[in-house]
Parts: C-alpha cells; structure tokens; sequence
C-alpha cells in the first residue's frame, strides 16, 4: 500500500486544477492551495480507489462486465492496453449518444461490421465495383474506429468506469438513467454529484490515469478469478442472495429500470454485495 500511494504522489495525482476553474462540490476533497492551484487530499483518493476496487471485484465475481470509458487522449492508451488485457469492453475514440440507451442498435451496427468483415476475409469484396469496394472499407474502418471496443459486449454493463466527469457527461447521464453504477477519477473541476464512487484526482496525467486503471483492472481479474471459483455463475445470485437484473432492460427489450433514489457511497462506506444496486 505504502508503495502504491508513493507512486501516485510522484505521479502528481494530488494536483487539480486552477483555483478559477474549481467546482465547489469537490471541496470535500480538496487539501489546501499552492500557488493558485488546488491540491487534492491523497488520502480521499485512497479511499476512493480502495473502495472502487472492491466494488468491481464483486461485480466482475457476480458475472458482470465493466466498461472503460476515455476518449481523452491522456487517457486511450492505458484503457486500450489494461482492458484488453482483461477482456472488458471499451471506449476510447467517442461516446456515441445511446450507447447504453439504445443498445438494440448498437449490436445492429457491431452486426454490421462482422457482414463487412465476412465480406472483406473471405474475398467477396473483389466482386464489387471500386466505388462500392471503397464505400464498404470506409464503413467498416469508421464503425471498427466507433465501437471496436464493445464488440464483444453482449449485455449491459454491470458498471462503467470513466476518466474525467466533464468529457464524457453523456456517458454517465445514460449509466444514470438506467440506474448503472458509476466509477469516475473526478479532478477539481468535475462534479463528484454525477458518479456513484468518486476517485478524486488528476484526470490530466497520464501517469496518474495509468496507475489508477491498471489498479482498477488487477480488480477486475481478481472478479474473474472468482467467477471460476464460484463455478462462472453469472446470474448475480450467491447464497442466500438475490440475482442482479440491473440494467438489463434495453438488451431484452423490457423498459430501462430508473432510480427511485440516488445516494452516493461515502468513503468509508462498504461496497454492495450479493447483487444490490449501487443507488
């Protein structure tokens, strides 16, 4: 732990944003100031992180998958490496409006793209026109680019773990709506408000955005090493619990379940076990 903390210091997680550009509801979070910059508490990040771990190792162990979310260019190479490393989807390029809301669609366009793959592999595209041959590569190439990352996303998240509030607000308004818990390295200018587990630090450093999603995904293989023990039960129940059916409603055509009511966990707080929602 101690290493870990040091790490992140020298990564310069603690510094935030100008005092100008501040939004007061991080103030909880926030240490003190040096020269006109806001200088974050480490140990509110600590805190935060420890608790999203634990969070989406019991998701990840109840049979979910977790979605990465960064489209900032601090942030694509490290959520392209560390979550394909762990097999969860991603989103690094941009946060098509409807991804979760309208995810019927989404699987009809990832469909689209594996006709255009069957065509180009098995040769079938040498027997249109170069005009058209050029139309179907350009296809292919933008929805590959759009949604290469959830390809293999057959349901709905059990949670979405998101680099900086500000960039990808439509993301985690869509997780909000449906009632998916949310995982979000916060930095003094966002809005703790809109994520279910805060993790307050620079979502500017690329060093600090690395460390935090490749701890983040040692816990997602820690879930996964649980699922096997558990003999890969993914219907979310464990004994004497029930079975997690959280955001399942567009995939299967029922009406997305709202939110009745919304608190966010406090940092000492446990994280929800045997299928509860994270309201």
């Amino acid at each position: 732990m101690a290493s870990l903390v040091q790490e992140l210091i020298e990564a310069g997680i603690h510094f935030g944003q100008r005092r100008s550009n501040w939004n007061p509801k991080m103030a909880p979070y926030i240490h003190g100031v040096r020269n006109q910059i806001h200088i974050l508490d480490v140990r509110e990040s600590i805190k935060g992180l420890l608790l999203a771990k634990r969070f989406i190792e019991q998701t990840v162990g109840r049979g979910k998958d977790v979605c990465f979310v960064g489209t900032k260019r601090q942030a694509r190479g490290a959520i392209e490496q560390y979550a394909a490393d762990v097999g969860m989807p991603f989103v690094t390029e941009r946060w098509l409006g409807g991804t979760l809301t309208n995810f019927r669609t989404i699987r009809e366009r990832l469909k689209r793209l594996e006709e255009l793959d069957r065509i180009v592999e098995s040769g079938e595209l040498k027997n249109y026109s170069k005009k058209m041959e050029s139309q179907l590569l350009r296809e292919r190439k933008k929805i590959q680019r759009n949604l290469g990352g959830v390809r293999q996303m057959t349901q709905m998240p059990g949670a979405l773990i998101v680099v900086d509030t500000n960039r990808e607000k439509n993301a985690l308004l869509e997780a909000k709506s449906l009632g998916i818990p949310t995982v979000c390295l916060v930095d003094t200018d966002g809005d703790p408000d809109m994520v279910d587990i805060p993790i307050p630090g620079n979502d500017d450093s690329m060093r600090t955005i690395d460390i935090i999603v490749r701890e983040l995904c040692d816990a997602v293989k820690k879930g996964k090493e649980g699922r096997s023990t558990s003999g890969g039960d993914a219907s979310g129940e464990k004994s004497g619990g029930r079975a997690d059916t959280r955001g399942e409603g567009p995939s299967d055509g029922g009406a997305p379940r709202r939110r009745s009511s919304r608190s966010r966990y406090s940092a000492s707080a446990s994280a929800p076990a045997g299928g509860e929602s994270a309201e």
